[in-house]
């Protein structure tokens, strides 16, 4: 009980903190639209798998297998993620301006008819405006029958509570996910400041159960419609997020939210590489069994 109490306290300090801080340079590109010196960037020559999301809000923009070698001096795209890039005429009226469509922070111009490669589109972003979040290597498990899937939709311990009862699961871990402080602690994250959300890590037997069960148990146990909280936990650490570890899982939860879309619903959850996970405080893991509780916000309907 006490527990409770402590969270409802920590809901009505939250502050919600919508965007990254950002450093005096980040701002100079980000918000002013200034453009760092060519060949200084930190991902003009990289060329590993993953994702680059947007440093001020992380939505994602470009994945690693459409980036190519320019010789401009700056990180250069083909291809965007769907949605993700908003194109803006230049004030000098000859180039185009792209900005991340989710929150406006400037990333670059976008040239057309180069012929640098074969979708003759250059998307010349600057390093500074991005986030670099390496392809997730955790599903190379010693049991290649293992997987594992992060979600979050508001307090981990109604989350965690549901998938650690589902069959084919083999463990559930809750924890942070999403923020910029490393090793966050639940009293840091409960400030809204730190950028984190509440998340449960769930790994699951392939040959029992599989990624759209695990999807569809996810959508069934919280509203999924409700933006910047769960229930009464309002605050950023409690957004509804999928935190897909592989491409595969990306594609199923595209799946599942389009169907959710068709059948009505307006879907809040957003979908986000998954960056490092760090280990909630012992006393969070299986609240609820250790405490004989049942969640006050996630109950089950179903749906699919």
């Amino acid at each position: 009980m006490m527990l409770l109490l402590s969270q409802s306290a920590c809901n009505q300090q939250v502050k919600n903190m919508k965007y990254n801080p950002l450093t005096p340079e980040e701002q100079a590109v980000i918000l002013h639209k200034a453009t760092e010196r060519p060949f200084t960037g930190e991902y003009d020559t990289l060329f590993e798998k993953g994702t680059y999301v947007c440093k001020q809000c992380e939505a994602p923009l470009y994945r690693s297998e459409d980036k190519f070698d320019a010789h401009c001096g700056w990180p250069s795209f083909d291809d965007e993620i769907k949605g993700a890039v908003k194109r803006i005429p230049d004030a000098d009226g000859q180039r185009i301006e792209i900005e991340c469509a989710n929150c406006g922070a400037h990333l670059g111009h976008v040239f057309i008819g180069e012929g640098l490669t074969p979708k003759n589109t250059r998307y010349c972003v600057n390093s500074i405006s991005m986030k670099f979040i390496p392809a997730v290597q955790k599903n190379e498990s010693k049991d290649q029958t293992q997987e594992i899937a992060f979600f979050a939709s508001g307090c981990f311990w109604g989350t965690e509570y549901h998938f650690m009862k589902a069959k084919g699961v083999l463990s559930t871990t809750v924890g942070y996910m999403g923020g910029h402080t490393k090793n966050p602690t639940y009293r840091e994250v409960c400030t809204g400041e730190t950028g984190h959300v509440e998340t449960t890590e769930i790994v699951f037997d392939k040959t029992k159960t599989s990624y759209e069960d695990m999807i569809k148990l996810y959508f069934e146990t919280h509203d999924f419609t409700q933006v910047g909280g769960q229930g009464p936990d309002i605050g950023d650490q409690y957004r509804s997020v999928i935190f897909y570890a592989t491409q595969d899982q990306r594609t199923i939860a595209e799946k599942y939210i389009g169907i959710l879309t068709g059948k009505g619903y307006k879907v809040a959850t957003l979908l986000r590489p998954a960056p490092e996970f760090w280990k909630a405080e012992d006393y969070h893991q299986e609240y609820y069994a250790k405490n004989h509780g049942t969640p006050y916000c996630h109950i089950y309907h179903k749906i699919f």
